[in-house]
């Protein structure tokens, strides 16, 4: 389970985070590419953009019930 208070620095404010579990596995970028990105230097994907509509929320759900080493957490109500 993520957990908030290991959030990497790069998430945007918002429902959806990734903390410092991420393994860069890619799954989430892409399931979710228009929300997370990776940062190159330091290897981890990020949050760069919040959902903005139904779609969008639902695919970063998608790519929090399949990170591996659940690395993606959720605040609850966006």
């Amino acid at each position: 389970m993520a957990d908030p208070r290991d959030r990497v620095a790069e998430n945007v404010p918002g429902r959806y985070y990734v903390d410092a579990q991420c393994i860069d596995c890619d799954v989430c970028r892409v399931t979710a590419p228009q929300n997370f990105q990776r940062s190159e230097a330091k290897g981890y994907s990020y949050v760069f953009r919040q959902p903005e509509d139904a779609e969008e929320n639902a695919q970063c759900q998608e790519a929090m019930d399949s990170c591996p080493v659940e690395a993606i957490g959720s605040d609850g109500a966006s």
